[in-house]
């Protein structure tokens, strides 16, 4: 099919949201003839789709209907793969010892007659969320630096600089004010309220839907650029060229509909509570594992709505990262100073749940995700045969009549 581009298309932060592919598909498919198809990062993790299917759909998705991706921290390791590496685009992603860059660092495109230099940035807190062990040998440099970079080498054959940025909304908006010369920004990262378009200068900042709601659009208008969000439709006609792709998700939608247990009170019929959820389980666990503390992050579970039976599905939508319980020592630096620690862990992850509260002074190993021991603890001692989700399950929900364990 020949393309002739009038606009760049960007999704962001779908999180494998893939029971709305009736409506991404379809509606992306059709913007293909005339749209550069770009994604923000975080395209990965987020849904049981992802973790029975590993990937294999979402990658599918990207291969077929995209042209350009910036990686995010969620599927980092994804980006490496051959069929996806060739599509990304990040100019301050580097190797840690070489400093070359990881992924190609600009495309440029043809869009109405303009030279369009699209290039992407990962923001440094972003990065530093991603596990130890999959960013190992990598690191990111000054997005801002980067770019201006950039700019000073293509400036003579580029007429538009688009940035793919998997930063956060306030964050574009300070990169920005950095790098007057962008034209659009596409952020991502963020899941804030915030979608503009906003005007900083001449630099439009905007983004898209998350979890596959929508994107954001940007077209030349005169002598410059308009953007714009829009919702993917509801429904849609998948066309028959991704009929197989349909089905593969179907099927996987089917597995997720497995009933696991009627849900209890307080979580019956309500959006959950991520934080309330996560303290009754350290509470549950301090005691029941017989722990010194228990240390989790709320963002390790995502708010999802429950009615009166849990489903593998809403399972894996409350605990989608299959985090492993491990028991970690603290980092030296923090063994005398536990409020400390939990100062340094909140500024990093997020709100936290502890157990018991405050935490002793004089403990020196704590029950933990493995995402926290390996990023934050400097590595696990041993695996407490648990997994989160495991926990949740137990305390979300209590089996129905007659009802077979191990359906996770």
């Amino acid at each position: 099919m020949t393309r002739t581009f009038t606009q760049i298309v960007a999704t962001t932060d779908v999180h494998s949201a893939l029971d709305r592919a009736d409506s991404l598909l379809p509606h992306l498919y059709g913007l293909r003839a005339t749209s550069l198809i770009a994604d923000c990062g975080d395209f990965f993790e987020g849904t049981g789709y992802y973790q029975l299917g590993k990937g294999a759909s979402e990658r599918e998705i990207l291969t077929t209907l995209y042209d350009v991706l910036a990686p995010g921290n969620h599927g980092w390791p994804h980006y490496f793969e051959p069929s996806l590496r060739e599509m990304t685009v990040c100019a301050n992603a580097v190797d840690d010892s070489t400093g070359r860059p990881l992924f190609d660092r600009i495309r440029i495109v043809d869009l109405q007659g303009r030279r369009v230099a699209v290039t992407a940035v990962i923001g440094v807190s972003a990065f530093h969320t991603i596990r130890a062990d999959q960013r190992a040998g990598h690191r990111v440099t000054d997005p801002a630096t980067v770019l201006r970079e950039l700019m000073l080498e293509h400036h003579h054959h580029v007429d538009a600089w688009m940035v793919l940025s998997h930063s956060g909304f306030e964050t574009d908006l300070e990169l920005a004010v950095a790098c007057p010369f962008v034209d659009v920004i596409f952020a991502g990262h963020c899941h804030s309220s915030t979608y503009g378009p906003l005007n900083v200068g001449d630099t439009l900042v905007v983004k898209g839907g998350e979890l596959a709601a929508g994107y954001a659009a940007a077209e030349p208008v005169g002598s410059g650029w308009a953007a714009r969000t829009a919702p993917f439709p509801d429904t849609g006609t998948v066309p028959a060229e991704l009929a197989a792709l349909k089905e593969k998700i179907a099927f996987t939608g089917r597995m997720l509909a497995a009933r696991l247990g009627a849900v209890n009170e307080p979580y019956r019929d309500t959006e959950l509570d991520r934080h309330r959820l996560l303290q009754d389980i350290a509470d549950r666990l301090h005691t029941g594992l017989g722990a010194d503390a228990v240390i989790l992050n709320d963002t390790t579970l995502r708010p999802t709505r429950l009615t009166d039976v849990l489903t593998l599905g809403d399972l894996l939508a409350i605990e989608p990262f299959d985090n492993q319980l491990v028991h970690a020592f603290l980092p030296a630096a923090y063994t005398a100073d536990t409020d400390g620690l939990l100062t340094h862990l909140a500024e990093q992850v997020g709100p936290l749940a502890i157990a018991p509260r405050p935490l002793p002074q004089e403990i020196r190993s704590v029950l933990t995700t493995d995402y926290l021991a390996d990023t934050y603890f400097g590595g696990r001692t041993h695996e407490a045969g648990l997994r989160l989700g495991q926990t949740v399950r137990r305390t979300v929900a209590t089996p129905l009549p007659d009802q077979e364990e191990g359906a996770r």
